[in-house]
């Protein structure tokens, strides 16, 4: 059963994409692009926020070590 239920999950991602691609016409290279983009500023934006936050805390544990 759960097989089916991924199998008609897959189908229906499928079937979206296609109409999408359809509907986007000579744009979708597009509209693919800054899909992409979009998502990668946003995970790299993340990733510079938990690596500062990081940073803080050792910082912040290293002042209150040496008091």
């Amino acid at each position: 059963m759960k097989k089916l239920v991924t199998f008609i999950g897959l189908a229906a991602v499928m079937v979206l994409s296609l109409f999408l691609a359809v509907i986007t016409g000579d744009y979708g290279p597009w509209y693919f692009a800054w899909m992409v983009g979009t998502t990668m500023i946003v995970l790299i934006s993340a990733a510079g926020a938990i690596m500062f936050d990081r940073q803080d805390e050792d910082q912040q544990r290293k002042q209150g070590s040496s008091h």
